[in-house]
């Protein structure tokens, strides 16, 4: 059994890189625990290849800035939809994403989609206050979430 957390924004925009961040903070502690089953990845967008990425896994969860009226951060699960093509802020939707890998790989990992809350938008590499508080604690979440899936897997 394989976990992937897949991070993804725009870390040249303040906040929206909050994905990216996330999957970064759960690689180190992946590998400062030297936790097996557990990979991660992260992109400045979501692309079409990815639906092959996430076939060899069986848990997947997205990380991703949000700029929803949330709290600090929600923790959803995605469903297959291919009609989510977005020409903005990201090309193709984690739902677009496991649709084609269903179609194409004949796959249906269990994927979820953590939304960060996010703030300024600006043409900087910089997080704001209230970002990094969110994001400390979608990593906390995002270590437990991990903790709680592989002990079910493994039956600890």
């Amino acid at each position: 059994m394989k976990i992937l957390i897949y991070g993804y924004g725009n870390p040249g925009r303040q906040d929206d890189a909050l994905g990216i961040k996330l999957a970064e903070n759960i690689e180190h502690w992946v590998q400062e625990k030297n936790i097996p089953n557990v990979e991660v990845d992260y992109n400045y967008q979501l692309n079409i290849e990815d639906s092959e990425r996430i076939s060899r896994s069986d848990i997947v969860i997205f990380a991703d800035a949000s700029i929803e009226e949330i709290d600090d951060f929600v923790f959803t699960t995605v469903t297959p939809d291919n009609s989510t093509i977005e020409f903005s802020m990201h090309a193709v939707s984690p739902a677009f994403v496991l649709d084609l890998c269903e179609k194409l790989y004949g796959k249906h990992p269990d994927t979820y989609l953590l939304h960060i809350k996010g703030y300024e938008w600006e043409f900087t590499e910089q997080l704001t206050e209230d970002a990094l508080l969110n994001l400390a604690k979608a990593t906390e979440f995002m270590k437990e979430k991990i903790k709680e899936l592989l002990n079910h897997i493994f039956h600890i």
